[in-house]
């Protein structure tokens, strides 16, 4: 059976997933299971593949500083999946498999001969884990849905920026990795129902409704009360106070005090403890109300200390607060360092690569980075021939014909 083969260390050990498709919102979730152990053999265009090899604006030596990030822990190996040879080893392949991952737009798999059920007759134990913008059914699955399209659509972009802009987008792609690992969710609790049943199933994860479930509590809020949400820049409205504030080094520094006793030991921090007894700021409503005014009179105060010694007294406190951190600050932060967030890997072009550890940590089986991110089919032959038993002649056939 394929869960019978180890890959190393890890939850996922044994473990063996298909990834099929490109860009970020399914190989995100690629590398996450990756990360935790699975063995996965992502399956690349011939002479081309994925598009974050050349993806990311800065690049060193000429190549993606992306790849490497979400390329880690994969095989990769070159099919050309439009021709018949080609989906005949993506069969293949699935009959070793445990999950088939793919973000293509709804109907391809179908028009290559891919579908689900065919799929199913050749294991029944598959769990297929889709990822598209808008799903795999109703009435927008078949459009073309970027992460960008997700995050409009979803409610994230309107409540992003200052309300005297049109709607900001985060610097991230926030959107691609949320539905990512939304799969990701998906695709354990699917595997968690096989092994009670025996039965694979289908992970539908549709980038709108990712986003869509991180918006907290905006549709029930419009439901019930005909609130809509607006952008309100560094703030959430009568969330007070929570806000970036500046000091008096020129730093910026994070205080998180909107409840009652928090707010309380802010006060006594500032050595003004009556603040925290005063009707006007005393309860979270109340602070909600003059939102403004608190703000400018807790910033009137951290412009009068240095950002290590307002961070100092935030601790002393118990406040919760933090610095705006950048890459910068992160690789030199003691916290990060101890805890292993950043770690530095080898890689065969770049030599050491320093970048974001494995997370969530598990005590017994914790994930981590076993393989740096392959060239393009640098383990065609290596998979095919140990999982497929090609011989070398049929190698060099599929070669020649150009369908790996």
């Amino acid at each position: 059976m394929a869960s019978e083969h180890k890959t190393g260390a890890g939850p996922l050990a044994g473990l063996r997933l298909i990834e099929m498709g490109t860009l970020l919102a399914g190989p995100f979730c690629g590398q996450l299971m990756g990360d935790f152990g699975a063995e996965v053999i992502k399956i690349e265009p011939p002479g081309q593949g994925d598009p974050m090899r050349e993806w990311g604006r800065e690049k060193a030596h000429g190549m993606s500083l992306w790849w490497p990030v979400v390329g880690r822990n994969k095989k990769s190996v070159t099919v050309n999946l439009r021709v018949k040879e080609g989906q005949e080893i993506v069969r293949q392949l699935v009959s070793k498999a445990d999950f088939l991952l793919e973000n293509f737009r709804p109907g391809t798999l179908e028009r290559w001969n891919l579908s689900f059920d065919e799929l199913q007759k050749i294991n029944p134990r598959l769990i297929m884990i889709r990822v598209s913008g808008f799903g795999q059914t109703g009435p927008y699955a078949g459009r073309a849905g970027f992460g960008a399209v997700g995050e409009a659509m979803g409610g994230l972009r309107y409540v992003c920026g200052d309300p005297s802009t049109p709607p900001s987008r985060m610097g991230i792609s926030i959107g691609d990795s949320l539905a990512a690992t939304f799969a990701c969710i998906g695709a354990l609790s699917a595997l968690h129902y096989r092994e009670k049943t025996g039965q694979g199933q289908i992970v539908d994860s549709a980038i709108y409704e990712a986003v869509l479930n991180m918006m907290e509590s905006l549709v029930t809020e419009y439901d019930k009360t005909g609130y809509i949400r607006e952008r309100t820049g560094a703030i959430l409205p009568n969330v007070a106070p929570s806000n970036v504030y500046p000091t008096r080094d020129g730093g910026m520094i994070l205080i998180a005090a909107n409840q009652d006793t928090v707010f309380g030991r802010l006060a006594e921090a500032m050595g003004r403890p009556e603040l925290g007894k005063d009707e006007r700021y005393a309860t979270h409503t109340a602070r909600g109300a003059r939102q403004t005014e608190l703000d400018e009179l807790i910033a009137d105060w951290t412009r009068t200390i240095d950002a290590p010694a307002l961070e100092q007294l935030m601790d002393k406190f118990g406040i919760p607060s933090g610095k705006i951190y950048r890459t910068p600050e992160m690789l030199e932060d003691a916290h990060f360092k101890a805890r292993q967030a950043i770690v530095t890997t080898m890689h065969p072009k770049f030599g050491e690569l320093r970048m974001q550890n494995v997370a969530p940590k598990l005590s017994s089986t914790p994930g981590g980075i076993r393989l740096p991110a392959p060239e393009l089919g640098e383990h065609t032959d290596e998979i095919l021939r140990s999982l497929l038993d090609f011989d070398p002649a049929k190698l060099a056939a599929l070669h020649a014909q150009g369908v790996i």
